[in-house]
């Protein structure tokens, strides 16, 4: 498998960083996940905005023209594994860079760091199709969800506890309305009205989010942009989750007791439908 790092494309074997390195320490930086099919990153240029301003956010010097460098990079690591012929996940990430240890920053004249790596992506059809289950869990996270950074642990902690609930996600809540998922986003629909939590700092501003409330728009599907009551999330009629690598998949279960009737529901179905068409369409490639 070839890498980037700092500049150079090299054998995963030798994309080695410092000990120090800022990202390691303390989870300093910010990172993107970017679905490619073909060679074709799927709405970069909403990757690049959010992944500015998380850098932005911390105050790391690398700028809008290195993050729009990226995209080229990206499209020549999918060249490099030969994944151009299907559907691959791009990880890119940039750290605050390596320097002694100090919890305030270091001097402007140390580099950040520059990773991006891609592997295959295969896509679950039959779970898009059936549906998946999920679990509550509460959200311990920081407070600047909006900015993706590498501090992930909570995360961790709730797709962990999905993964042993043999769950897909693990939906997350906290002072009584539900957040987002925890590497998703979460839509819920009730008497024929979606409905999300509104873009704020406490959630993540999704990629495939925003594409779905272009769809929403389009097809004219009522929403309120209004947290989710926690009370109210099984009694919904339908719920799915979205993400980079999640498109929009149905959620038929939480915490075992089914949604709606246990089945993918008419709006749940019609917007998977939509994005996987605004998807493929986008690079001019089918599944």
């Amino acid at each position: 498998m070839i890498m980037y790092l700092n500049g150079q494309y090299v054998p995963r074997e030798q994309a080695l960083i410092p000990v120090e390195d800022r990202g390691f320490i303390f989870g300093d930086g910010i990172y993107e996940g970017v679905r490619s099919v073909g060679d074709k990153m799927f709405e970069w240029a909403a990757h690049a905005d959010r992944f500015e301003n998380g850098l932005k956010g911390l105050r790391i010097n690398f700028s809008r023209a290195q993050i729009d460098a990226l995209e080229a990079v990206c499209e020549r690591v999918v060249q490099e594994n030969g994944l151009v012929d299907g559907e691959a996940f791009l990880y890119l990430q940039v750290s605050r860079g390596a320097a002694p240890r100090t919890h305030f920053f270091p001097a402007a004249t140390v580099a950040p760091t520059v990773f991006v790596s891609a592997s295959k992506l295969v896509v679950p059809r039959k779970m898009r199709e059936e549906g998946c289950s999920a679990v509550t869990f509460p959200d311990m996270r920081w407070k600047r969800r909006d900015w993706k950074t590498v501090n992930l642990l909570g995360n961790v902690l709730a797709r962990q506890a999905a993964s042993e609930a043999g769950a897909y996600e693990a939906i997350l809540h906290e002072d009584g309305v539900v957040t987002e998922g925890a590497a998703t986003n979460v839509f819920a629909v009730f008497n024929g009205v979606l409905q999300t939590h509104p873009l704020t700092e406490r959630i993540l501003p999704g990629i495939t989010r925003k594409v779905v409330m272009a769809l929403v728009a389009e097809l004219g599907i009522p929403v309120r942009e209004e947290p989710i009551p926690f009370a109210r999330l099984t009694k919904a009629d339908e719920l799915f989750v979205c993400g980079s690598t999640t498109d929009v998949t149905p959620v038929v279960k939480v915490d075992g007791t089914p949604v709606g009737n246990g089945k993918p529901g008419p709006i749940s179905e019609k917007l998977r439908d939509a994005f996987e068409a605004r998807l493929y369409g986008s690079v001019g490639a089918g599944r």
